[in-house]
């Protein structure tokens, strides 16, 4: 298997892009990452950002987005804005809590998920969650990961975010495995206990396993690279974030 494409999740540098995306865009190319991840448009138009995508050989990788967004009529303008970006990772990357609140919760959220799974596969998009730490504390016996993922069809992306998951207790590598050919994309953020400015690779993640997984198991499609505390600034966090990847082999 070839080297996985490496993409940015633009929450990282979020200031900065709200200042000038353009500008935020032209940067990451030239760190050398392959493409981005939206969490937000700023303002901008979808034509204009493809264009600004195109202009500096980006891909947009996926995109975070409500899941309101991807509910009744609202999902034929999402479709459209997406396909006009290229993107076909819709992913939900959080909930309110009224879907999260118990198991029985939980569970209406993974039929919910189903139906926009259905509802994008004709437009060859797909739909995921993205987790926070929250998922990985026992509810009723249960983890809520295990509640949702157990209960949704397998084209529901997990996309994991290992930082996040390891803030409550929760190892990547055992949910790889027990979601096979689920990971296609996955957030690569680090967690330390030490150093909560901890770039990838500075702390107590066990990358090497998870990639092994990943890369193997998972069917992981993209990397995506997500930075929240800045020991500098944010796009030089994320350049450094990206050339540690690199001496990882990555």
């Amino acid at each position: 298997m070839g080297k996985l494409p490496i993409a940015l999740q633009l929450y990282s540098v979020r200031e900065d892009a709200a200042k000038n995306l353009p500008y935020v865009l032209e940067e990451v190319a030239k760190m050398g990452y392959d493409g981005v991840e939206f969490a937000g448009y700023y303002g901008h138009s979808a034509p204009e950002i493809k264009k600004w995508l195109d202009d500096n050989g980006l891909k947009c990788e996926g995109a975070h987005l409500g899941i309101d967004t991807l509910l009744g009529d609202a999902l034929a303008a999402t479709v459209e804005a997406q396909a006009t970006l290229g993107n076909k990772f819709l992913i939900v990357p959080g909930l309110p809590a009224a879907r999260t609140s118990s198991k029985a919760a939980w569970l209406e959220t993974a039929g919910v998920m189903n139906e926009i799974s259905d509802r994008l596969a004709p437009h060859g998009m797909r739909t995921g969650y993205h987790n926070h730490h929250t998922e990985f504390l026992p509810m009723d016996g249960e983890l809520p990961w295990d509640i949702f993922f157990g209960n949704t069809k397998p084209e529901v992306i997990m996309q994991f975010d290992v930082g996040n998951a390891l803030h409550g207790g929760g190892h990547a590598a055992p949910f790889l495995k027990a979601y096979p050919g689920r990971a296609a994309t996955v957030h690569v953020k680090e967690y330390s206990a030490t150093n909560d400015k901890a770039l990838i690779g500075e702390g107590d993640v066990d990358w090497a396993e998870i990639f092994g997984l990943c890369e193997t198991i998972g069917n992981t499609e993209w990397y995506v690279v997500e930075q929240e505390s800045y020991a500098y600034p944010p796009l030089e966090c994320a350049a450094k974030c990206l050339q540690n990847l690199r001496a990882m082999g990555k």
